[in-house]
């Protein structure tokens, strides 16, 4: 039975709980173990930045600037958002902090959480998790692009994440004019149908009428279709560095699939985009968005810097290893002592550091407990073991472990039961 309290979790939030937990941090720590073997270092920025940051890097016209930051004044009126993503604060820690002083290119991934004003629905919240990385510096060679994705495959593989599906496409240079020119003739296709679109769509044919083809409207779908495309409108050296990313995606054994619709929800963007669907999450199955923003750094202040990124959506990870029933979790404590006595009591105190020290979970409750009730306990919080300590087992310098799977009993010494255990323990 719970109780409810006036004092509820805000709309869009909520408590992350153990056993779950658990597996946010087994995720977390093979994201880590992963990144590692790809040369990247762990970055950790400020939750929230100037406002002007996100406007400038992300767009003043996005939806997730004009619509969903979270902005407030700090005491001296300089207005102050809580981050709703991660890579322009990266790219500020980046010129901040002299790294283009460092061999290049940097490799940074991070973890935590990010805000933004959206309407709750399945796996989205208002404060949400991502692990994302970043390349910044060095050479923009389709190899570096290549590589980003492979490792996040990579890592999609090592915590068994089921149907994944890696789509790809590329946006062109936006300092080019393939790029320009096909804004250009998207924005006129779309003002002969603007009557046919939403009220979204319509605002977006001005501000940034590439988010249209993003667009999951059902109503809209028919029309996108018939919208030209932007591998047809790309210059030479956007082709053929397109070209030369599938190249070295397939010579990694990546397989992809190519999404002319691709394009990202937020300005920096440019060239290569790709995104990664997975099972369990319906129709907005995306876990992982990325690609190339070359220049970024420079809009910011800092010198001409090449980059690339991903971020993962964590809670839409997680919910989609839990769909897919790729999210077994531990269960309980490896060993639940029972004591009674207090000869037992300083035994069962010994035994429950060792044990500890060995890597083993060990619940050792602290009152007396008959032992009929003890392993009741035991097995309510799911231990596999209940070590039993009474006088005659102190005396004899041996302990009684019962698994409380099978009822089976043996006596064990110190050394043996460590050994035992150890070995039992990942079964």
């Amino acid at each position: 039975m719970t109780t409810k309290s006036k004092f509820q979790a805000i709309k869009g939030t909520r408590d992350l709980l153990p056993p779950e937990t658990a597996l946010w941090n087994r995720v977390e720590q093979i994201a880590r173990e992963v990144f590692a073997t790809f040369g990247f270092g762990e970055i950790r920025m400020p939750i929230f930045e100037p406002t002007e940051l996100f406007a400038r890097a992300v767009g003043a016209d996005t939806d997730v600037v004009s619509k969903e930051m979270y902005s407030f004044d700090d005491r001296d009126e300089t207005s102050i958002s809580l981050r709703p993503e991660a890579t322009a604060s990266v790219c500020r820690a980046y010129i901040e902090n002299g790294m283009q002083q460092l061999p290049q290119p940097v490799k940074l991934y991070y973890t935590g959480p990010m805000f933004r004003r959206e309407r709750p629905q399945k796996g989205r919240y208002r404060q949400f998790y991502q692990i994302g990385a970043e390349v910044l510096g060095g050479s923009d060679a389709p190899a570096i692009d290549a590589e980003v994705i492979q490792m996040l495959m990579t890592f999609f593989d090592k915590i068994n994440l089921a149907g994944t599906r890696l789509y790809i496409n590329s946006i062109g240079h936006s300092a080019d004019n393939c790029r320009r020119a096909y804004v250009e003739k998207l924005r006129a296709a779309l003002q002969n149908v603007k009557d046919n679109l939403g009220a979204d769509s319509q605002r977006r044919i001005d501000t940034n009428p590439l988010r249209l083809l993003d667009s999951k409207l059902e109503s809209e779908q028919a029309i996108i279709e018939t919208l030209p495309h932007i591998s047809d409108h790309l210059c030479d050296d956007c082709r053929a560095n397109y070209a030369a990313v599938k190249s070295e995606l397939e010579l990694r054994g990546v397989i992809y699939k190519e999404n002319w619709r691709l394009v990202r929800g937020l300005d920096y963007y440019m060239r290569t985009t790709f995104e990664i669907t997975a099972q369990g999450l319906g129709s907005q199955n995306a876990v992982c968005g990325g690609g190339r923003y070359d220049g970024l750094v420079e809009l910011l202040g800092g010198p001409p810097t090449k980059g690339i990124g991903f971020a993962i959506g964590e809670d839409r990870l997680i919910l989609s290893l839990q769909e897919g029933g790729n999210a077994s979790l531990p269960q309980g404590r490896d060993v639940y002592i029972a004591w009674m006595g207090q000869r037992p009591y300083a035994a069962a105190v010994r035994a429950a550091k060792n044990l500890r020290k060995a890597g083993l979970s060990v619940e050792l409750p602290p009152c007396e407990l008959k032992f009929s009730k003890a392993l009741g306990q035991a097995d309510k919080i799911g231990a596999k073991f209940a070590l039993i300590l009474g006088d005659n087992d102190v005396a004899e310098g041996l302990s009684t472990l019962k698994n409380l799977a099978d009822g089976t009993q043996q006596k064990l010494s110190e050394p043996d039961l460590i050994a035992f255990l150890q070995q039992n323990q990942s079964k």
